[in-house]
């Protein structure tokens, strides 16, 4: 079972996660999701719990929690909704910095 963990400190590791886990249960997997361009914590990661009611039993035991200052918010991650094709693609479709076209592909009229 993969579970969502929020709040965390821009400090948190993926060590910090897993020895906060461990108690309850085994930890297959640990994420702190990072920001690519500042390579900063984007305050929140993912755990992954091959035994659910384990999974349950630490969502019980540190949802609400208080780490350093912060109520962790620990709960069944669900699937990503919505998105686009840039999901995929990977950027902005191609336009460099210097294309006049807004967002919808459009010309922009004039700014004045």
């Amino acid at each position: 079972m993969k579970l969502f963990v929020g709040n965390l400190s821009f400090t948190t590791t993926e060590t910090d996660l897993q020895q906060w886990f461990e108690p309850h249960g085994a930890v297959e997997s640990v994420t702190v999701v990072m920001d690519r361009d500042t390579g900063r914590s984007r305050g929140f990661g993912f755990i992954e719990m091959p035994n659910s009611s384990e999974a349950d039993h630490a969502i019980a035991a540190l949802n609400g929690s208080d780490v350093g200052g912060r109520s962790l918010t620990v709960n069944e991650a669900r699937p990503k909704v919505g998105g686009s094709d840039r999901d995929f693609r990977g950027g902005r479709g191609g336009r460099g910095a210097g294309d006049s076209r807004s967002r919808s592909g459009q010309p922009r009229g004039r700014r004045w």
